[in-house]
């Protein structure tokens, strides 16, 4: 029995550790422009302003540091795009952060083909090892959510790296999203 509480505690604090990096826009402020090449989206194969595209609408962004990529990740996107399918209208672009640009563009269609995402862009920012300035990303963070709406941030949270069990804290936040009229 101690050994169950002893490892509840550690998985308690795991799940606590994993959501406390600083990243991303703050609350309420103006969606910054995200230009990115979309690879498996509604505008396959083209450079698109994913902002300007989804203005008013539910929107998560999902910015992926491609070196940090791995299932848990790839499980958390899964279940995040399940989630997203359940809101008319609402899209997850999923910006992956690379190393090597041209690489990651011929990546992100064989992971679509692999995850069978449904409300899920999978886009590459196009210079290596950086992120869009004014979104205000840290690379530390493996994975960073912002969910936005009628061109406003409603929250954003980093993790050092996402699972299936933060979802729950997306779908909160994208609760928030209704309130805010």
């Amino acid at each position: 029995m101690r050994y169950l509480t002893i490892l509840s505690v550690v998985f308690f604090a795991r799940s606590a550790d994993a959501a406390n990096v600083e990243s991303g826009p703050a609350k309420g402020t103006a969606v910054a422009p995200l230009k990115v090449y979309d690879a498996t989206g509604p505008h396959a194969d083209k450079e698109v302003d994913y902002a300007a595209d989804r203005k008013d609408k539910l929107t998560v962004y999902v910015f992926v540091v491609a070196d940090k990529w791995d299932r848990p990740v790839a499980r958390f996107l899964r279940k995040l795009d399940a989630e997203v399918q359940k809101h008319a209208d609402t899209q997850v672009i999923a910006v992956w952060l690379p190393d090597e640009p041209e690489t990651t563009k011929k990546y992100l269609p064989l992971a679509q083909q692999s995850l069978q995402f449904k409300v899920t862009a999978l886009t590459c920012f196009p210079v290596a090892k950086k992120a869009p300035e004014s979104w205000g990303i840290n690379l530390e963070a493996g994975v960073t959510v912002v969910v936005a709406k009628q061109g406003k941030v409603i929250g954003s949270l980093g993790f050092r790296s996402a699972t299936e069990g933060d979802v729950k804290t997306v779908t909160e936040l994208m609760g928030k999203a209704g309130e805010s009229k």
